[in-house]
């Protein structure tokens, strides 16, 4: 399982296309450089248009830019622009947390710990910036997030399984 769609992944390529072109580019641009469909590129690019992180411009000379600038748009925009219901589990969405969206919902013992690993990771999406990705800003940007920067741990091998 990953945690990006292929929306939103395909969403961050075209993003990425869109800040190396300055100029801007044009659906079929970003669709050959990736080898993706082009009917699909386009729908992201509408969306993205909606949403405001992108602009379009009709004509001989038009194409798609970004409406902002890359250091200005973090992961959690992007994520909130183009998946429909971003969010961790179906019972932490803030706007309907009283609706009986799961059976369990009363009772459960995780839904609090849950809705504050959610908040959590929008809070390091929302300090991630297109520009960090893209590698447009200060090398150290990335660095400074502890999450990621945590070291790797192993497992301490199992010496026998209780009988």
């Amino acid at each position: 399982m990953t945690l990006l769609s292929r929306k939103a992944d395909y969403a961050l390529l075209i993003l990425s296309y869109l800040n190396e072109h300055k100029t801007g580019g044009t659906a079929r641009a970003v669709a050959e450089q990736f080898g993706l469909s082009r009917a699909f590129i386009a729908n992201i690019l509408k969306q993205l248009c909606q949403k405001k992180l992108v602009v379009s411009h009709r004509g001989v000379k038009g194409g798609y830019a970004l409406a902002r600038d890359a250091a200005s748009v973090t992961l959690a925009d992007l994520l909130e622009a183009v998946e429909e219901d971003f969010r961790l589990t179906v019972c932490n969405n803030s706007e309907h947390a009283h609706d009986a969206t799961c059976e369990h919902s009363a009772n459960c013992t995780v839904k609090g710990p849950l809705a504050e690993v959610h908040a959590r990771l929008v809070g390091v999406l929302r300090g991630v910036s297109l520009a960090d990705v893209f590698g447009s800003a200060r090398p150290s940007a990335l660095q400074s997030l502890t999450l990621l920067n945590a070291p790797a741990t192993a497992c301490a091998p199992v010496e026998s399984f209780p009988a």
